[in-house]
């Protein structure tokens, strides 16, 4: 279990999030949900150690924040950035193996189970990286933070820019990962239809604070009306 508290963060003089309190437990799927601007990103960098903060994040129980980022990997906090981050110039297997470095038992080989998630990945081994297309290198980035041996992921608007039936596959993943291995998910998301079908809870923010959380059946056109329509 993830848990945020009094999380404050600043960006120079600009003070982007206050006074954060955040839960995602294990087995479920925490969406975080505001309009843009509001700092979902900024508090994803947060738990991740690539912004400094002042306040508490502890994952199972250990004290996060004076950990550095590859630390918070090694610690089983996998991680998959708005824009995916892949390299570009190194192929599939090349990438994914990037993410063994993070592993604590020192495996050299990339788990079959990524290639049973992601079957694409192990057609397309020696393809570079930039060459495959958004959904693909979606599930490169997924696939790459599974490496590192996560009992948990951030992922930042998995959904962005890809074909809805790769979205879906990658929501079907997701949960998978909640359900069957008691994975702790926490997500960033736009798209309304694939929050309702796969998280299990929401948080919506506004101005770097959190405004509402509940249930994912309590985020009802009301709410989203409120907090959520541009």
């Amino acid at each position: 279990m993830i848990k945020v508290e009094n999380l404050n963060q600043f960006y120079g003089e600009s003070h982007t999030l206050w006074d954060m309190e955040l839960d995602a437990e294990p087995g479920k799927i925490t969406c975080v949900m505001g309009r843009n601007g509001v700092g979902k990103t900024t508090l994803m960098k947060s738990i991740m150690g690539l912004l400094p903060v002042s306040g508490s994040i502890t994952y199972k129980g250990e004290e996060l924040t004076k950990l550095p980022p590859e630390k918070r990997a090694s610690v089983g906090i996998g991680y998959v950035p708005q824009g995916r981050e892949i390299f570009s110039q190194l192929t599939v297997e090349e990438n994914l193996k990037i993410g063994l470095l993070a592993r604590r038992d020192g495996l050299k080989t990339v788990p079959e189970r990524v290639y049973e998630l992601f079957p694409v990945l192990k057609e397309m081994l020696h393809r570079k990286g930039g060459d495959l297309s958004g959904g693909q290198q979606q599930q490169l980035a997924i696939g790459r933070a599974l490496c590192t041996d996560p009992s948990m992921l951030i992922l930042d608007e998995p959904g962005e820019g890809i074909q809805p039936n790769i979205v879906h596959m990658i929501g079907e993943v997701i949960q998978k990962l909640a359900k069957e291995e008691n994975f702790t998910i926490l997500l960033v998301e736009q798209k309304l239809p694939f929050s309702r079908k796969f998280a299990d809870q929401f948080v919506i923010m506004e101005r770097g604070r959190v405004v509402a959380k509940n249930t994912i059946d309590q985020l009802t056109d009301e709410v989203v009306e409120q907090y959520l329509s541009v």
